[in-house]
């Protein structure tokens, strides 16, 4: 159990139980507070609280401690997507309640459902751990996944305006080159001297942009360090930190979980994000299966893994950045930047320097 007082701080229980009440969600006081790892930025209290058949468990999610500007309407955003999700065969926390308010907790919040599953670049559970056919399975898994989120239509699932489509296509080089640029104003930060050349990547983009795409909803961080798998098999129990989900192309998830897939070089090196590895399907198996799953036209997929490769390593980028005037420690900035490098050394590749 987390020591009382330390929950407390991060979410007053009383006032959470006399919500519940409101929301006809138990009686009695919340009890077995559990501060969860996992969220990267976000709280998670797993809790109990009384039913009349039984205790129910919960997991309560809010914004971190220090709050950013747009922390609450993550908050909201997250629970609008998981109630839109609510009967789909996506497998993701179910939604119990939601306090858009910021009057109960000083945040807005919501309850959902716990998951019975494993985070793989934890660590793998025997069953897993053991057979190599399994992994496979699992990279499989991982696909159906985005494979069942693309077919969901966002219009009719009631996230019409969820996300900005005009010029969707037109903005992604341009708006991250401006979120490297912006580190800039960081002191210390080396600047591009410090990365593989970022403009021929970026007039690849401009380039190669395709004309159109079928816009659906995509979850925005996809890879295996957000996903929890079954205890007993290879399926995924749950997708979860569905903070980035906006709409646009799927093929973007697609190409996010390659930007991170290990090519045979880092295979052999050890550098994989799950071990033991062996087992887990080539990149051009997932992308087969994916075909396969979800009939989308995939020849743009090129340019949606150079655009993963450019996104996420500007994203992280900014860790190393900050890194440099103490904002995030060093040695996670300087991981971060190796991480960064190698994204745009796979981009350059992908286009053909």
């Amino acid at each position: 159990m987390a020591d009382a007082q330390s929950v407390e701080d991060i979410v007053p229980l009383g006032r959470l139980a006399d919500w519940m009440d409101a929301q006809g969600l138990g009686t009695g006081p919340v009890r077995n507070p559990q501060l969860l790892a996992g969220g990267t930025q976000n709280i998670l209290l797993r809790f109990q609280r009384a039913e009349k058949s039984g205790a129910r468990e919960y997991v309560l999610r809010r914004p971190p401690r220090f709050l950013r500007k747009n922390s609450n309407d993550t908050m909201r955003r997250e629970a609008r997507v998981l109630k839109a999700l609510a009967g789909s065969d996506v497998p993701h926390p179910g939604l119990i309640a939601a306090c858009e308010s910021e009057d109960v907790l000083g945040v807005a919040f919501y309850l959902m459902e716990p998951i019975n599953g494993f985070n793989a670049t934890v660590g793998l559970p025997p069953l897993h751990a053991g057979a190599p056919e399994i992994r496979r399975q699992m990279g499989f898994a991982l696909m159906d996944g985005i494979a069942a989120l693309s077919r969901i239509d966002p219009f009719a699932a009631g996230l019409e305006g969820f996300g900005k489509l005009d010029n969707y296509l037109e903005r992604q080089a341009s708006r991250w080159l401006s979120q490297l640029e912006s580190y800039q104003e960081l002191p210390g930060w080396p600047g591009f001297k410090g990365l593989p050349a970022v403009a021929p990547i970026v007039q690849w983009l401009e380039a190669n942009r395709p004309s159109s795409f079928q816009p659906d909803i995509i979850h925005g961080d996809y890879h295996l360090a957000n996903v929890l798998y079954s205890l007993d098999s290879a399926v995924l129990a749950a997708i979860v930190d569905w903070e980035l989900c906006t709409l646009g192309d799927p093929l973007l998830d697609l190409a996010w979980v390659l930007a991170g897939w290990p090519d045979e070089t880092e295979i052999a090196a050890g550098e994989t994000s799950v071990k033991p590895w062996a087992g887990f399907p080539t990149a051009d198996e997932l992308v087969h299966h994916y075909s396969v799953r979800t009939g989308r036209d995939m020849s743009a997929l090129d340019w949606y893994k150079v655009l993963a490769c450019f996104k996420l390593g500007a994203i992280l980028e900014g860790s190393h950045a900050r890194a440099f005037s103490g904002k995030t420690p060093k040695d996670i900035g300087d991981r971060l930047h190796a991480t960064t490098v190698r994204l745009f050394t796979r981009a350059h590749r992908l286009i053909g320097l």
